[in-house]
């Protein structure tokens, strides 16, 4: 069995496929394609990734790096290892259902999907007669630390990094009109 195993490999790796498979090279390949240049690169951090990766494109516009920043998000089910893993860990969702920050919360229910911002300083973006639907003011990052669990977060430091992208964004908490809650 290994040795067919070995032998379809063998037959369908090309020296394209470290390349073309390759997650990290993927943000590299859609910036060739567009003619992108600047900062390009994948985030993988679970649930947080495309919150990470906005955080990051808001410094490097703070920082000039770049001028105009694209930030996506994507999730796709491509492996079955994922359900199962999730499913020992008794991470999904009984029911079916998400029910965040709800006291008969059972889990998460996994789904695929793909969205993107284009970014610019909003500056640059009134200049240029652009419709802005959103400004984001301030934003951070963290890791918990310690905690209950992998899955559990840790109170403070959740309370520290809400308090540090307020300071950045210079607004109370009362100003705020939309919290998106990540990993």
């Amino acid at each position: 069995m290994a040795k067919n195993w070995l032998k379809l490999v063998n037959n369908r790796v090309t020296a394209f496929t470290g390349l073309g498979a390759s997650a990290a090279l993927a943000a590299n390949r859609i910036s060739y394609v567009f003619g992108l240049k600047g900062p390009s690169f994948i985030t993988d951090t679970a649930c947080s990734s495309a919150l990470v990766a906005l955080d990051a494109a808001s410094q490097n516009l703070a920082r000039r790096r770049c001028d105009m920043a694209f930030v996506s998000g994507v999730n796709l089910m491509l492996h079955p290892a994922a359900f199962v893993t999730h499913c020992k860990a008794r991470m999904l969702s009984i029911s079916g259902r998400c029910k965040t920050f709800d006291e008969s919360a059972d889990g998460y229910v996994r789904g695929e999907g793909c969205s993107g911002l284009v970014l610019k300083r909003l500056s640059d973006a009134t200049a240029a007669g652009d419709r802005v639907l959103a400004v984001v003011r301030g934003s951070a990052v963290n890791q918990d630390g310690r905690s209950a669990s992998q899955t559990a977060p840790n109170g403070p430091s959740q309370q520290h990094v809400i308090s540090t992208a307020l300071q950045e964004a210079q607004v109370s908490p009362l100003d705020v009109d939309c919290v998106r809650a990540g990993a």
